[in-house]
């Protein structure tokens, strides 16, 4: 066998490799996706019915809905872009701490220094968004097409 055939059959044994490799691999993916976008659901819906058991809402029980919506808004940009969105995760992290925030004062009634270490990692969060938010409109890491799976040529 001469050494350009011996390199023409490993280079097709690494495309083969490659592509069932990435097959595997994708396939993983949306399987999670699924799975995680399905419990997200399910949990929400749980929550919601658990409320509607109780017959009463708090405000405690509308800052969950809210980290429920916020984590089906994250799967759902994933499932779109292949990209996860940072701010979507400090947004739930905000939204937890509120949570905790608010069930720590009405349960207690007493202003504590808890108090103040929560609002300061509010407050952190919330910076940490403008920074990235600054940094991602400053400095871009690629380039997103106009519309994914749109016609570019004008008919």
């Amino acid at each position: 066998m001469s050494l350009k055939r011996i390199d023409s059959l490993r280079e097709g044994v690494h495309d083969l490799a490659q592509s069932l490799g990435n097959l595997l691999v994708e396939s993983f993916h949306y399987l999670a996706l699924f799975a995680i976008g399905g419990i997200t659901a399910w949990a929400s819906v749980v929550a919601f019915l658990g409320m509607l058991d109780k017959g009463h809402i708090t405000v405690d029980d509308i800052l969950l809905l809210f980290i429920y919506l916020e984590l089906g808004a994250m799967v759902g940009i994933y499932f779109k872009t292949n990209h996860m969105p940072v701010r979507f995760l400090i947004y739930v992290a905000i939204t937890a701490l509120t949570r905790l925030l608010i069930s720590d004062v009405s349960h207690h009634h007493r202003p504590d220094m808890g108090v103040v270490y929560v609002s300061g990692a509010i407050l952190l969060l919330a910076v940490a968004i403008l920074v990235v938010r600054y940094a991602s409109a400053r400095f871009p890491s690629v380039q997103v097409p106009a519309r994914l799976g749109k016609d570019t040529e004008e008919s």
